[in-house]
């Protein structure tokens, strides 16, 4: 094993949560179990790393097992990077090829390969007939930097794919290129769709968080939240309470919202005055102004504003619409 491959398995160990490592490891199964439980984690991280190190020496691992074990950490820690929504078409009136993902993977290989000649790429099959993807990029005239990867989760039949942060942004056409042929689509475009929350943003654009949804009868409100509380205690605006919580309920549902942290809506507005002496009216650039909404749940903490007597109810379309319209950049212009 040759030192840039014994560096890399050390820095991907440090990444890894010590609670994650031998977790890791074991899917990784490179290194047998006997020789696993040689390593002590009770020392620190640099210590743990190096024990992995030796024992990969010993074993002569190389790049390709090297990438596949941080193949495993990225799907392991999902949340450790931006997962961006592309969504592929066909042309219209044509029907989706039925293909096996062995096919999509070869595909996908000779057409990056093609395209760049200094390009690593890792596969890794996951649940749901799912495909990870991880790509190290070179240049003409060196080899691949195994430190600038791209991510790409693909779920195969469908048009969706899920991109991390290309840190080679020059190669985002022919990555794209490569996906649409393996897949057998003609375009592909990036949705206003991102988080680091990476099965919320399959929830949503698969329309899976609210499939079992349906609006249901309530029962009167002081039976359902206040039986416990003291007799003599009187409640105000029960009607308005029930209100408030059926259309809470009719908006987001009974079930637990995907997980988004944030929402960007760009605003762009002309100053609109009959007034021939402002200097404002003259003014053909509009003005713009950016709002952002963000919380460790954004969906569930805006279900809970009217609820909890924060807004009123219903809320503004433009936040209940995230999940629907698969977006969390928004921009609104004038009509």
């Amino acid at each position: 094993m040759d030192d840039i491959v014994a560096e890399f398995i050390r820095r991907t160990i440090l990444k890894i949560p010590v609670t994650e490592i031998m977790k890791i490891l074991r899917i990784w199964n490179f290194l047998p179990e006997s020789l696993l439980k040689t390593i002590n984690l009770r020392q620190c991280k640099e210590g743990v790393s190096q024990e992995v190190v030796e024992l990969c020496e010993k074993a002569h691992a190389n790049m390709k097992e090297a990438a596949i074990l941080d193949l495993i950490y990225h799907q392991t820690c999902q949340t450790r990077k931006i997962w961006i929504v592309y969504k592929m078409t066909k042309s219209p009136g044509e029907e989706v090829d039925l293909f096996d993902m062995e096919e999509f993977k070869d595909s996908f290989k000779k057409v990056l390969q093609r395209a760049l000649k200094n390009v690593h790429i890792s596969f890794r099959d996951s649940e749901n007939n799912a495909v990870w993807i991880r790509i190290a990029w070179g240049t003409p005239y060196m080899k691949p930097n195994q430190y600038k990867t791209t991510y790409v989760v693909y779920h195969s039949q469908t048009p969706f794919v899920f991109i991390s942060h290309c840190r080679v942004k020059k190669y985002i056409p022919e990555l794209g290129q490569a996906l649409m042929t393996a897949s057998r689509y003609h375009k592909i475009q990036q949705m206003e769709l991102r988080s680091i929350y990476l099965n919320s943003l399959k929830a949503i654009v698969f329309k899976q968080y609210n499939q079992d949804f349906q609006i249901c009868c309530l029962t009167p409100l002081q039976e359902r939240s206040f039986e416990t509380v003291d007799p003599r205690i009187k409640h105000e605006n029960i009607k308005e309470k029930e209100r408030i919580q059926r259309v809470t309920q009719e908006t987001f549902g009974d079930c637990v919202q995907p997980r988004i942290e944030f929402a960007q809506y760009k605003l762009e507005t002309k100053f609109k005055i009959n007034s021939n002496n402002s200097i404002l009216a003259e003014r053909e650039e509009p003005f713009r102004c950016l709002v952002k909404f963000s919380s460790p749940h954004l969906l569930e903490a805006l279900k809970s504003l009217a609820p909890a007597g924060i807004a009123d109810a219903p809320l503004s379309p433009l936040l209940t619409c995230i999940p629907h319209k698969a977006m969390n950049y928004f921009t609104i212009r004038d009509k």
